[in-house]
């Protein structure tokens, strides 16, 4: 390079940063000019194009800075995300990004309700403007994309479409480059709630509330406030089915840029076109309570149901052979501590026929626990000591279903040779629900190429998204519903394929057991608010007896560990204690009896989060409703507004809520069951301890 080509190359990337520059302060300030088409001429290079939400609040633009393609969204014409960079790096074929020019326009609006099989909410609203407009490379080899941007009035969501075309018929993605910049008055840094991404516990992490601008690289759903206003702002994608999922990497201030999970190629992503990205989406509200009924934009931005009638799939609660294992009382390997026996199975489904829970899960029962990679499983080949033929007939005699197990300890690759067989042996035994695992480290999934040799994946990259969705799929043939663990994220899928009716990629409660620290009060009012804006969660609630391994006590509250199972929503819902341990407990018994897991209508009545959240849910086809609290390590009262019940309406509200000296530096047993009689006019108040919470429900009483 010369020194004339040099001075030339820094005065225009000067001349770039100034233009950024401009952007940047005149939308941070929330001027007039971030949500209209006088905004000034430094913002673009060409054109411009604006689409607005259907109340006409939230606005996003696209245009092209220096000729790279930008986005922004305003809500009220202030910026929410400020002037944001687009882009690919494509191997063998360069980085797409400069010299873009936008083509023109096609929008169409969108307004429809549509019902789902199960879920939070019965009937879901999908309101949306859409936008779509090509970019186009003008120097070498013209390239061009599609961006599509569906804009709501409680977010955006956006994808890239590779047509068809002869210059770029095969992808293969080594890096998005899609940035998001979190707008904010100059000087007020907003906060992050987030889980490190590409680190070897997967997703299991507790949440770390920082400034946004000690965020490293995070997971997502990932969620910010505003410090100046409060604004609440979460970064997630939906609709990722075969691709790589995309980490949020800080790469300076408040700008973030996607980072897609590894793969064992040289290449991340790989597709013929013409294919789509997933979408990248972006919730805003006002407050908490607000960014969770946000998140049903999650589930528009998927695909409706392909799988036709999907009535076979029922939501319910279960118990199973799990905890002991946890405990270190039992073991999933087969020897003198062997769980999963035909006598300890027979003994879980006569509990459960008595107290009327649907399915009983037994981990452990097949051949090849616990071996490396998990190379020697036998998916449908049951250890010595457990007879399936027998534990399924007393199961359909006592009206319960026993829910399958497949632990692949991350070896999706023989787990794929070995699907068929695996799921033909369980419909076979009248298996209608089956729990996946992929228990590895990050970056150690195992497949095997054609010529037999080994590969190593990571959980959320493009080989794994196919991955579930083939399980899905073959599962759903057999009528089976999948209850994944160790997975990949959760972005809405369940709209498209019903059998996916919920999944860990959390810390669970296994870590009560044995984890170092155990979950801290304030986790469920932070999962609330982050991971659970992406989906159901199969926590594993209810362990009443509130030890974890060798009597260590759980930092929880007996009526804290009910309200799970309002708060934390999963169509499948275990009580995962010990049968022992709930006959000690009756009162605690009879909530986990009589609590719905699927909804009518959800609402979260009040919450910050990390600090606390109070949820109210009724009961699909029913009248009645239930309320659960939570709160972090400080004791608070809420105050219950009850104008949700229908007016005229007597009520019967049964409560659990934590007793006098209770709470996680008192009584973590004590616990008052009450009852009174309310209308629509009523405001209950009700304490939650330090670490506690509460049930309520509420049952119509005959006129």
């Amino acid at each position: 390079m010369t020194r004339r080509e040099g001075w030339c190359r820094a005065a225009m990337a000067a001349m770039r940063r100034a233009a950024m520059a401009i952007c940047l302060a005149t939308l941070a300030w929330g001027g007039p000019a971030a949500a209209r088409d006088d905004a000034p001429d430094e913002a673009r290079d060409d054109v411009r194009h604006e689409q607005c939400s259907p109340n006409g609040r939230l606005c996003f633009v696209l245009t092209t800075v220096d000729e790279v393609a930008t986005y922004w969204v305003t809500r009220d014409g202030r910026a929410v995300i400020a002037p944001s960079t687009l882009g690919f790096m494509l191997r063998g074929a360069g980085k797409w990004a400069h010299d873009m020019r936008l083509g023109e326009a096609a929008r169409r609006a969108h307004s429809a309700t549509w019902e789902q099989p199960w879920g939070e909410r019965r009937l879901v609203a999908e309101d949306y403007r859409e936008i779509s407009v090509p970019i186009r490379e003008q120097v070498r080899t013209r390239r061009e994309l599609v961006m599509v941007a569906r804009v709501f009035d409680a977010g955006v969501g956006f994808r890239f479409e590779f047509p068809a075309q002869e210059q770029l018929a095969e992808v293969m993605i080594d890096e998005e480059l899609t940035e998001f910049v979190i707008a904010g008055e100059a000087g007020s840094a907003s906060e992050a709630w987030w889980i490190p991404g590409g680190e070897w516990n997967r997703y299991e992490y507790l949440y770390r509330h920082t400034p946004a601008g000690e965020v490293g690289t995070a997971h997502t759903p990932i969620t910010f406030r505003r410090k100046d206003d409060g604004l609440h702002i979460a970064i997630h994608e939906a609709a990722l089915a075969d691709y790589s999922a995309f980490w949020l990497q800080r790469i300076e201030g408040q700008r973030f840029r996607t980072r897609l999970a590894p793969s064992s190629a040289p290449w991340k992503v790989r597709g013929t076109a013409p294919f789509a990205t997933p979408w990248r989406a972006i919730l805003i509200a006002e407050d908490a309570p607000a960014l969770y009924a946000a998140s049903d934009l999650i589930l528009n931005l998927n695909e409706p149901n392909r799988l036709g009638d999907v009535s076979w799939v029922r939501p319910h609660k279960y118990v199973g052979i799990w905890w002991a294992m946890h405990l270190d009382l039992w073991s999933w390997s087969d020897g003198p501590k062997h769980g999963a026996t035909t006598a300890h199975a027979l003994r879980y489904i006569d509990f459960a026929a008595e107290h009327g829970f649907g399915s009983v899960l037994v981990e452990g029962w097949n051949k090849g626990w616990w071996s490396e990679s998990g190379r020697n499983f036998r998916f449908a080949e049951a250890y010595p000591d457990f007879d399936m033929d027998r534990v399924a007939a007393h199961a359909a005699a006592r009206g319960v279903e026993i829910m399958g197990h497949h632990e692949t300890a991350g070896n999706a690759g023989l787990y794929e040779r070995q699907l068929d067989a695996a799921l033909d042996y369980y419909r076979r035994h009248g298996v209608h629900a089956v729990k996946t695992g992929y228990v590895a480290d990050a970056g150690m999934v195992l497949r095997e190429d054609a010529d037999g040799t080994e590969q190593w994946e990571w959980h959320d990259g493009q080989f794994m998204a196919r991955h579930h969705v083939l399980v899905a799929r073959e599962a759903a043939e057999r009528r089976i519903a999948i209850n994944a663990h160790e997975p990949i994220k959760d972005t809405g899928l369940r709209r498209t394929y019903p059998n996916l009716v919920t999944r860990e990629g959390a810390r669970g409660t296994e870590y009560n057991a044995w984890g170092e620290p155990p979950n801290p009060p304030d986790h469920e009012p932070t999962l609330l608010f982050t991971r659970m804006l992406s989906g159901p969660l199969d926590l594993t609630p209810g362990i009443v007896s509130l030890v974890g391994r060798n009597g260590r006590p759980i930092p929880n509250t007996l009526a804290r560990q009910l309200a799970d199972y309002v708060v934390i929503y999963s169509p499948l819902q275990m009580a995962a204690d010990l049968p022992e341990n709930y006959a000690r407990h009756p009162d605690a018994l009879a909530f986990i009896e009589q609590v719905p897991v699927d909804w009518e209508q959800t609402r979260v009545l009040a919450g910050e989060i990390g600090d606390y959240a109070v949820v109210a849910r009724q009961r699909r086809g029913g009248q009645d409703w239930w309320i659960g609290g939570v709160t972090d390590e400080r004791r608070r009262e809420v105050r219950i507004d009850l104008s949700l019940l229908p007016a005229g309406v007597r009520y019967t509200a049964e409560i659990w809520r934590d007793g006098p000296g209770g709470g996680i530096d008192g009584d973590r047993f004590a616990m008052v069951r009450e009852r009174y009689t309310v209308t629509s006019g009523d405001v209950l108040a009700i304490t939650m301890e330090a670490g506690g919470g509460f049930g309520i429900a509420l049952t119509p009483r005959p006129r």
